[in-house]
């Protein structure tokens, strides 16, 4: 049995959980988030915990039932504390601002390279080689900081670009003249 789908989900005072046939709605003090659950998962919902049961132990339903269980968490989650993801920028000449609420990133290109946050994202430029994407949705502020990353991925020979905070960028040995 799953170890992580067994776990109840706490909800915490001040979110409230509802849950239409498969349609999960978690409201908290950061906001609100809404989810379509798959259909064969059986959610259960208490007073103060979720459970997540499963039909049956066929292999579909064992890798369904953690993860149901981890995007119930991360709804809950996300609407009492929300989520961040910090950003690093390496290179010369590298930098970021904030421009309204545009991001500007100075990355060695011609030119300025603009994102516009979509709804609910929000970004930070404490320093201008540093970026923090927050907001209540995992899933969205993940794949916001990685359309930021992938403006400039880091390269292996001076490790240049853009890179999550504390992430390891493997270097190589460059040419060897003869």
């Amino acid at each position: 049995m799953s170890r992580i789908g067994k776990k109840p989900v706490e909800v915490p005072s001040g979110v409230t959980i509802t849950l239409d046939g498969q349609h999960m709605t978690v409201k908290g003090p950061k906001g609100e988030l809404k989810r379509q659950l798959h259909e064969d998962m059986k959610i259960n919902v208490a007073e103060n915990e979720v459970t997540v049961e499963r039909p049956s132990d066929n292999k579909v339903h064992r890798a369904l039932h953690g993860t149901t269980r981890s995007l119930i968490q991360n709804m809950v989650e996300g609407v009492t504390k929300g989520f961040e993801r910090s950003l690093e920028l390496v290179g010369v000449g590298y930098r970021a601002s904030k421009s309204g609420q545009k991001l500007v990133l100075n990355v060695g290109y011609s030119h300025p390279v603009e994102i516009v946050p979509e709804k609910g994202i929000e970004i930070e430029v404490p320093s201008n080689t540093k970026v923090i994407v927050k907001g209540i949705d995992k899933e969205r502020v993940g794949a916001v900081a990685s359309n930021i990353r992938s403006v400039r991925l880091p390269e292996p020979y001076k490790g240049k670009g853009i890179r999550y905070e504390g992430e390891y960028i493997r270097r190589k040995e460059g040419k060897t003249g003869k």
